[in-house]
């Protein structure tokens, strides 16, 4: 815990592909081991959310991803002092030519979401998603600039996509 601190900042990527099939994983500890999930992990320090997402599912899968936008947002509190928040973003995959990272992987599969719903090994927020998708996206805007004088390297907002 001393690493993160108290306040956790984490991102998690549904990659859905042409065919509706959705990326998913199961991990080989914690209290998803063995549940189907989706890629996952913390932000790093000097990388945006969106970039942690990608380099997360890479990491984790081998798959390269595009952007499209933010799902939703994921907040709770652990035993009353650890802020636990993760950003789930919609990505599509470059290719689908899984490499498993076996230190945190037991298994990844792109899955039809009937597939997954089917089994008992789906965890709460992946049979909580296949209720949601599809839904309207927070997407990039990178016209946004708050200013020199804040001194950011990198700023992204994401915002609704279909604004006027």
């Amino acid at each position: 815990m001393s690493k993160r601190g108290k306040v956790w900042l984490a991102v998690s990527g549904l990659v859905i592909t042409e065919d509706g099939r959705w990326l998913v994983v199961k991990k080989s500890y914690g209290g998803l081991k063995g549940k189907w999930s989706l890629p996952a992990g913390f932000v790093n320090e000097g990388e945006t959310i969106d970039q942690a997402v990608r380099r997360e599912v890479l990491e984790e899968t081998g798959i390269e991803t595009e952007m499209k936008g933010v799902l939703g947002i994921r907040s709770g509190v652990i035993r009353d002092e650890i802020s636990d928040n993760m950003v789930i973003f919609l990505l599509a995959p470059m290719h689908e030519n899984i490499t498993l990272q076996e230190t945190e992987l037991s298994e990844a599969a792109f899955l039809q979401p009937e597939t997954i719903l089917k089994d008992e090994n789906a965890s709460v927020l992946i049979r909580h998603l296949l209720d949601a998708v599809p839904s309207s996206l927070l997407t990039l805007d990178t016209s946004v600039n708050p200013g020199n004088h804040f001194g950011y390297t990198a700023y992204h907002v994401y915002l609704p996509e279909n604004r006027n």
